[in-house]
């Protein structure tokens, strides 16, 4: 089984393709990543200005570290292998958040 491609590892694709630096982006699309994303790591601390962050159609299993995410309006983690909605709870109440965050899981 190959090794899962980390946060980190996404974000400097997506900076290379982009021409932009992902701690400055407001929108950022880690979608279908090959080999898929696994873990949601603490890479995704630097995303302080990113309003909307797709990480969908990869392998992620837990909702985790969105601790710096102080922007976050949308979340979007469709087609992954979320288990539980625990872990949004950085996220704050709905009305912070206009309830934008959009979770589906596949089993």
């Amino acid at each position: 089984m190959s090794k899962g491609t980390t946060i980190k590892e996404a974000l400097a694709s997506w900076e290379q393709k982009s021409g932009q630096k992902a701690a400055e982006a407001e929108e950022i699309k880690l979608l279908c990543q090959i080999p898929s994303i696994e873990k949601m790591d603490a890479s995704l601390s630097t995303l302080t200005n990113c309003t909307k962050l797709s990480l969908s159609t990869n392998a992620i299993e837990k909702i985790t570290n969105l601790n710096g995410l102080k922007s976050l309006k949308i979340l979007s983690l469709g087609r992954n292998n979320i288990k539980s909605f625990s872990g949004l709870e950085p996220l704050g109440t709905p009305s912070r958040n206009s309830g934008s965050a959009t979770t589906s899981s596949r089993r």
